[in-house]
Formats: structure tokens, C-alpha cells, sequence
């Protein structure tokens, strides 16, 4: 069975009135990040073009950093749900190992896309850190590894190896001093040395 949604902090159950506040924030946010990008999104900003109190923005978001967080948490769901129950490859339905190339080509894309909010929800003072986002690709990878590989001696290393060359170079792109105007990556020739290393592992 696929692994469950893995959320970055979502609350699990809000007032009604709290559900449409949140996604009339979330909206506005996304549409501020496009137009002006995201270092001119300031709470004030937000709660101003949002037409709701100061109060209501800073107790849902807390810091500015929290409204990018939270961007992230909501756009990482709706990724997670294409990959358990969109369409095929990413989703169920294809051979494993397709579905495995599928993941690795569309988590690259993804971390490139939201690169900039990445960065914004980040607390400069503390380490850049793997996440609950880590702990899904985690689980989809091992579970598509174990359908894929008739033996393996040790399944929960090559997971986490997987798993780091997946994730581990955004985040450390992330870390960079200066890595705010650097170029972000080609995604293409990230998922086509993805692909490799799947077929080099699941096909030889």
C-alpha cells in the first residue's frame, strides 16, 4: 500500500471560518509571490491585499517566514497526492521501477520550482533541515525499491541512499551563502541521471 500523506504542519482540524481565512491567506500569498516575488511578501502586505486583520495574519503564520512554510506545506500535499493517487507514471498503476523514474523526474522538478519559497521558510540561525517532505520520498522510494528488486541485502541503506541523492542536493544548494541569485539547475539532466542510477540498481 502507499505510504500516507506526509504533511510539514498543517493543522489537522480547523473552524470553518479558520479553513476559508487560511486559504484566502494562501491564495493572496501565491499570487503575491508570482507578481512581486517572494522578498516583497511582507505580513502587513499580505493582510492589506488580503482584506483581513493584521492580528489574524500573525496569529496564523506567526513570522514572515511562517507564511512560506506554509505555502510549502501546502504545495508539498497536493505533490504527495498526485504521487498516491494521480494518474500514471508518478502515479498508481505503472511498473514500479517507471513509477520510480516517474518520482525521481517529478520531485526534481518540484524542489527546482519552489526553490525561492524553500528559502523563505527557512530560519537563516538554524541548519537546513531534511523534513517530513525527506521522510515521504523516504517511503515512496523504499516501497517502489521492494516491488522493483526480487533481493537486496540491505534495502534500508540503498533507501536512504536514494533518498539523499534526491533530496540531499537542494537542500545543499539551499545552504550555499549567495545561492539566492545563483542559476537554479536544468532539471532535465537531474532526471535523466536519476533515471540511470534507477535502471543501473532495478534493471542490470
Amino acid at each position: 500500500m502507499d505510504p500516507s500523506v506526509v504533511p510539514l504542519g498543517r493543522p489537522r482540524a480547523e473552524r470553518a471560518d479558520a479553513a476559508r481565512n487560511r486559504e484566502q491567506l494562501l491564495a493572496t500569498a501565491r499570487a503575491m509571490v508570482a507578481e512581486l516575488g517572494v522578498e516583497k511578501v511582507t505580513m502587513d502586505g499580505l493582510a492589506e491585499r488580503a482584506g483581513l486583520g493584521k492580528g489574524t495574519v500573525y496569529r496564523r503564520f506567526g513570522t514572515r517566514a511562517g507564511i512560506f512554510h506554509a505555502l510549502l506545506d501546502d504545495a508539498e500535499c497536493a505533490f504527495q497526492q498526485r504521487t498516491l493517487s494521480g494518474p500514471p507514471p508518478l502515479g498508481p498503476g505503472a511498473d514500479p521501477v517507471e513509477r520510480l523514474i516517474a518520482y525521481g523526474r517529478a520531485r526534481t522538478a518540484y524542489l527546482t520550482a519552489h526553490h525561492a519559497v524553500a528559502r523563505a521558510a527557512l530560519d537563516r540561525n538554524r541548519a537546513v533541515p531534511a523534513g517530513a517532505a525527506a521522510t515521504f520520498t523516504h517511503q515512496h522510494i523504499r516501497m517502489l525499491l521492494k516491488q522493483s528488486l526480487s533481493t537486496v541485502d540491505d534495502l534500508d541503506s540503498l533507501t536512504i541512499q536514494l533518498t539523499s541523492a534526491l533530496e540531499g542536493p537542494l537542500l545543499i544548494f539551499l545552504a550555499m551563502p549567495g545561492s539566492d541569485t545563483a542559476p537554479l539547475p536544468d532539471t532535465a539532466p537531474l532526471g535523466d541521471s536519476w533515471q540511470v542510477i534507477v535502471e543501473r540498481i532495478c534493471r542490470d
